[in-house]
């Protein structure tokens, strides 16, 4: 592994009481982790008291809250400002069955070299992107800090949900090597689970005209070649 490499781990949250607790755990217990984040993007649950109860007596983890809501993107953004690793380590905060070995798998391929950065396709991912091995939306990734640290007022200028089809583009442009990583036993809840049917396609809805407001139809097509080029 190389002996300058350090993660830090950017948890963007909003309104996931019921599920941070259990995400922050295997990230804390997992081995070569050397600061974790929470971004809580405005909740009005009790995400923030979830997250500072795992914070006491944990130096690593810190617990940042954003003002008001402003979407996925500005919490990240916030949370590469507070970062102090070489690399970041993103994870959406509501996954199901995540376990240290998992993130260990994601988190290899760039520490040892083997790839530049690296993304999860979990279990349930859609269907057409576990045929194609690749979920060009993944949540989880592992990227060189300064990927998204040069980018900064970009990411303030994107929609709320188009910061992953953004860093694809970097991605692409600067023709990094890809590892994708099989997430077999971890899930992320559908939308329709935790918002319910109407609200949850409504968020669906809403989060795939971002990424298309971001890049359109075919370059998201051009984009998915392009990555699956990119793998190792």
């Amino acid at each position: 592994m190389n002996a300058r490499f350090s993660i830090s781990c950017i948890i963007p949250a909003y309104n996931e009481g019921p599920r941070i607790g259990a995400v922050l755990d295997v990230a804390l217990a997992t081995p070569g982790i050397d600061d974790v984040i929470v971004v809580d993007d405005g909740s009005k649950d009790d995400t923030v008291a979830v997250a500072k109860a795992r914070a006491n007596g944990q130096p690593r983890l810190r617990v940042v809250v954003q003002p008001q809501n402003g979407g996925k993107t500005r919490a990240v953004a916030r949370g590469v400002t507070e970062a102090r690793g070489t690399h970041l380590l993103l994870l959406d905060s509501d996954l199901i069955g995540l376990t240290p070995n998992a993130l260990g798998a994601l988190i290899g391929p760039v520490a040892n070299r083997r790839a530049d950065v690296s993304l999860s396709l979990r279990r349930n991912a859609p269907a057409p992107w576990r045929w194609i091995g690749l979920d060009y939306i993944s949540g989880e990734r592992v990227i060189p800090r300064r990927i998204l640290a040069d980018h900064l007022t970009n990411l303030d200028a994107l929609p709320r949900f188009g910061l992953e089809v953004f860093m694809n583009r970097l991605w692409i442009g600067e023709g990094l090597r890809i590892a994708v990583v099989p997430w077999r036993g971890v899930t992320s809840p559908l939308k329709s689970v935790k918002q319910g049917f109407w609200r949850g396609l409504i968020a669906d809805m809403r989060m795939i005209g971002d990424i298309l407001r971001t890049i359109g139809l075919a370059q998201v097509l051009r984009q998915i070649r392009a990555m699956r080029a990119l793998r190792v």
